[in-house]
This record gives structure tokens, sequence and C-alpha cells, in this order.
């Protein structure tokens, strides 16, 4: 039977919902048992919120100063310390584990599973290839460990159970690099939801026409109480920063409402959103790709309709 560990991913004393939603594909894996793996300087508080995760078997805490800062040089050979008694180690594909899992699986000689997006059987799944235009089953072999990311837009989140998992304190006896080191921090003020993590997100596209422009979408979001996106295209034109991109070359999200204005919809942003709840799409030009996906569509100009919608609201 399998036996899983997920490396959880925290952020300032908080566990992200990545985790949880990596616990529901380990869940219908079919496991003996699931494990999560809390590295941090301090991990008592990550690790009871772990640990109130319905399916969780045991929460493992790996105490080291140099756990302070999520480095994937730092963390990795920690993690492959405590692999040796798993059969998968598993990690959600967000920027933490984008970068960490890789370097896992390559201490370990494995060939990583990338982006699983369903659970087929334990070592059986399925994920997308060329931009999300076509989704490929993997099988991986059975006599050999299995490391993978999951993505998250595709499964919910474990809820809390009903009883608390076991806490223990662990050692991860490896050699850690001293090749990388963590010097700063830089990251835009947090005044909307986080975009990875919100039920509800307004995007922003091209046709905006600036930056300055942007402040239509900035006040529905504000509206809505909800993150606030972009497509590529935006992004490449600098109207907003690169952390706001929303697509398969940026986030990939699945918000229980999304509104695209002024979103053309290439298939890369499509790709980004094509599991959110209810599509609500703005554009002038009736017949744009977003259309297609869009369980509601407004044709006209945004300048017009995004004051008046914000003003109903």
């Amino acid at each position: 039977m399998s036996k899983i560990l997920i490396v959880a991913e925290h952020a300032n004393g908080q566990l992200n919902p990545s985790t949880a939603k990596t616990l529901t594909a380990a869940k219908q894996m079919g496991a003996a048992s699931i494990d999560i793996a809390v590295f941090a300087a301090d991990p008592a508080g990550v690790a009871a919120q772990a640990a109130a995760l319905d399916g969780v078997g045991r929460v493992l805490t790996i105490a080291n100063a140099a756990n302070a800062n999520a480095l994937a040089a730092v963390l990795a050979p920690q993690v492959v310390a405590l692999a040796a008694n798993y059969t998968h180690v598993l990690g959600p594909s967000t920027t933490f584990g984008k970068d960490l899992m890789p370097r896992v699986a390559a201490l370990l000689g494995e060939a990583q599973v990338s982006d699983i997006m369903k659970v087929i059987d334990s070592h059986t799944f399925q994920r997308p290839i060329y931009a999300g235009n076509a989704i490929i089953t993997v099988e991986a072999p059975k006599d050999r460990k299995l490391v993978a990311t999951v993505r998250n837009a595709s499964f919910a989140a474990s809820g809390n159970g009903a009883a608390t998992a076991p806490i223990e304190a662990v050692a991860a006896s490896a050699e850690l690099p001293t090749h990388t080191r963590f010097v700063e921090l830089q990251a835009g003020a947090k005044d909307r939801p986080d975009l990875q993590t919100a039920s509800r997100v307004v995007s922003g596209g091209r046709a905006l026409g600036s930056a300055e422009a942007f402040s239509v979408i900035y006040a529905l979001a504000d509206k809505l109480g909800a993150g606030v996106g972009a497509s590529r295209a935006a992004v490449d034109a600098g109207y907003v920063p690169s952390d706001m991109q929303v697509g398969q070359t940026g986030k990939i999200i699945a918000p229980e409402l999304y509104v695209a204005i002024g979103i053309s919809g290439a298939i890369q942003h499509l790709t980004g959103i094509k599991d959110a709840g209810t599509i609500v799409a703005i554009n002038k030009d009736g017949e744009a790709p977003i259309f297609e996906v869009a369980d509601i569509g407004l044709v006209g100009d945004l300048f017009k309709l995004v004051p008046e919608i914000e003003a109903l609201l």
C-alpha cells in the first residue's frame, strides 16, 4: 500500500490552502497513510493547522533555523531524508512546489510527474500538455518512488476532520547547502485577497489601454471583495506587475467567480481559469474566444459597463 508524504506550504505562520488541496489528491490515491511535513524555524502553529485536516495520519515537524525562509535548495535535502519510508512525495503545483519538488526528484534520481489534475489510481494520473490544449494520461512505475506536484485548481481543499492528527518532532539528517541564502523578500501590498486563494477574482486585459485605466478593475474588485488578476498581454504592456498574471504562464486559479474584462481569451489564459465556478466576460468584441467558455457574457464598452455594474453593486 502507498505511504504518502506531503510537504506543507506555509507563510507567516499560516498553512497555505494548497496543502489541503494536495491532501485531497493524496486521499484519492488510496494510500494506507498520509503524513504532512512542516519545515520551519518554529513549526508549532502551522503543524496544529495541518493536524486538523481530515485524512492526515501524522504531522511531522522539522524545526531548524535554516527553515525560517522557504528556500528550495535548503529544504530539498531534508525532504529527501524524510522520504526514505514513503512511496509518494507530493507538493503543490504552486511557485513553492515548482521550485522545491524538481530538486527533490533530482536528488532522489526520479522523474517527476508534474501538474496532476486527475487521479485515476495510485500511479496513474491525468495532466495537461501543450498549454492545456490536450490532456494526457501518465502511468508512473510502481517499483519507483513517486515525486509529483498537484494542480491545486483541480482539487477542492480538504476540510477539518473530527479528530486531530498526532504531531511528532523529527530530525531530518541532511547536509544543508551554503551556496544559497536568504537576502530579503520584496512583495507588493496585500490590501486585497490573494489571487491564488481568492473565491472571487476580477481580471483586466490589454483593452484597458493603460495602467491608469486599471482603476476601474480595482474599483469593481473592491466592491466584490475580489482578488485582481490580468492577462499576459496586460502584463507585457506594463499595465500591472507580473505577479498578477493569470494563465498557463502565470497563476492557475479556480475561484467561485471569475470576471474577465477586456480579455479576448487566448488559450493560455483560458487554461488558467477553466476550473472556475462561474465565468463572466465583458468585451466589446462579440466574437472573442472568451465568450465560448463564459457562463455570462456582456458585449459592450467596458469603460461604460463596468462603472454601471459597480454602481449597481
